[in-house]
């Protein structure tokens, strides 16, 4: 992964040499800084300040930003430049499903579908429109998929004479929950490829077995949830194939749609294998823009059946009104930046990823995703067992203690079958700094000497004390006891935590 140069500054301040240094400390830089970088680098450094404001103690409180920038359980982009901010607020009040009082931002859609879809290798017929939709998010888009896939095998069952009112669909457990959902709302069959031990993403072989007449789809990860890991899709596309079983793949990019073309562009995993008739990926993940928005798209309109289009506005949503500011904001990701923005970007988040894997391992952690540009720019980890805090703690400890010094990196337990494995992610945006992440490994490593002088009870105790007194008004999520015992996910059946998205 060549370093970019550092003239070049027509990127964003991320995509930039300097975003992959930490800040000069003890000698004079021999060059200069362009002023937009110096500023947003200082400003990053300062957020791991506390508020004079709030210093009304002696010790420093987390503010509402430094809190934000110290989230990293999520993918969720939380950094734009000025210019994409005040397009998207000039856009607040334009109903977006209304095409007709506001034809650009309906052409500024279909623009961004056609982008994305080229990106993935569509077949197209020069300048012919690809068939795809902006979404709120990939929870959308995926249902949308789903229901694409059970409503095209349903019409060829029906066709050949044979029952249609069992579909099924194969997916590892470790999928993230919204696939869940789909499944459950579409009347649709899991069937899992279950993780073990060692393995986090799904069989190929497994899989493809799993496929019946009743199959509608498999679905393969393009960055799973919990280690970043990319699944091998040509690997199931080559044994679908070779069998001749008649069973199409999608492909949930959420996460690594935006970052494998660009650091990985030789993987082949889209529409350049023949049996990927779909592929989502979220915009507000790795496509850089705010909360919500993600794309679906497919290599033909053969594979979207035509009855689930409505004709008002040719729509195909599980939604209607919704605003225009996240299109446009991706809209302006894609033009401002380019493919080498991008590049610069991902290739730098992929840096940070590794050199943070390298002080983890120092520290004594055992690393459990993939680095080098094979699989997404995050970390994931665990405690090794023959760490001396591995014997009286385990990861949700280590999670706690990260949190009282303002960092959220949770601690999850992985999906069934893998004996119960804990870990702990650490989400690499575009805004995580090498100060940022610095001052992370710093943190860990207080953390560790903690947890090593610590009793586990007290600890124990202490964690019971915080979950049920966190929070100066005592406002947090409770669910209806109702359903608090449900029985049916993953999570109510084997204890798998579903990861942040």
């Amino acid at each position: 992964m060549a370093e970019p140069s550092p003239d070049e500054v027509s990127t964003s301040v991320y995509g930039s040499s300097w975003a992959a240094q930490d800040l000069p400390r003890l000698d004079m830089p021999e060059l200069e800084m362009p002023k937009e970088v110096a500023y947003r680098l200082i400003k990053d450094d300062l957020t791991l300040d506390g508020t004079p404001t709030l210093n009304l103690v002696g010790y420093m409180l987390s503010t509402a930003e430094l809190f934000a920038h110290r989230i990293q359980a999520s993918f969720v982009t939380t950094y734009m430049e000025d210019e994409a901010e005040k397009l998207m607020t000039d856009a607040f009040n334009k109903n977006f499903i209304d095409y007709e009082e506001y034809p650009v931002s309906a052409d500024i859609q279909n623009r961004c579908v056609s982008m994305i879809a080229r990106l993935y290798n569509c077949p197209t017929d020069g300048d012919a429109a690809v068939m795809g939709t902006s979404t709120i998010g990939s929870s959308e888009a995926i249902m949308l998929a789903t229901l694409a896939m059970k409503k095209r095998w349903q019409n060829k069952r029906r066709a050949e004479g044979k029952p249609f009112d069992k579909p099924n669909i194969v997916m590892n457990s470790a999928v993230q929950v919204c696939w869940e959902k789909a499944a459950r709302y579409f009347d649709v069959e899991e069937k899992y490829v279950f993780c073990t031990a060692d393995r986090y993403v799904i069989d190929p072989e497994q899989a493809v077995d799993l496929v019946d007449e009743n199959t509608i789809g498999i679905c393969a990860i393009l960055g799973t949830t919990y280690t970043g890991e990319y699944e091998d899709v040509k690997a199931i596309n080559d044994l679908l194939v070779e069998r001749n079983i008649d069973c199409n793949i999608h492909v949930d990019a959420a996460s690594g749609g935006f970052v494998a073309p660009f650091v990985n562009p030789e993987l082949e995993w889209d529409f350049r294998l023949p049996k990927v008739v779909s592929i989502n990926v979220s915009g507000h993940k790795y496509g850089l823009v705010y909360p919500g928005v993600g794309w679906v798209v497919w290599r033909d309109p053969e594979f979207l059946p035509k009855e689930l289009i409505f004709n008002i506005n040719a729509s195909f949503t599980l939604n209607f009104s919704k605003g225009a500011s996240q299109v446009i904001g991706q809209y302006y990701q894609m033009i401002r930046l380019g493919k080498r923005g991008y590049r610069s970007i991902m290739l730098n988040l992929t840096r940070t990823a590794d050199y943070l894997a390298s002080a983890l391992t120092k520290l004594g952690f055992i690393i459990m995703s993939q680095g080098n540009g094979e699989g997404l720019p995050l970390v994931a980890f665990r405690l090794d067992p023959n760490n001396e805090v591995a014997s009286k703690h385990d990861e949700f400890a280590i999670a706690h203690q990260l949190r009282e010094r303002g960092w959220v990196v949770p601690a999850y337990t992985m999906a069934p079958h893998s004996e119960q494995l804990k870990l702990m992610r650490v989400v690499v945006r575009e805004d995580f700094s090498r100060s940022r992440c610095d001052a992370l490994i710093t943190d860990l490593a207080l953390c560790m000497k903690t947890l090593r002088e610590t009793d586990a009870k007290f600890i124990k105790d202490h964690q019971q004390h915080v979950k049920e007194n966190r929070g100066r008004t005592k406002l947090r999520h409770k669910i209806n006891k109702h359903y608090s015992k449900e029985g049916h996910s993953l999570q109510g059946k084997h204890g798998k935590t579903h990861a942040v998205c």
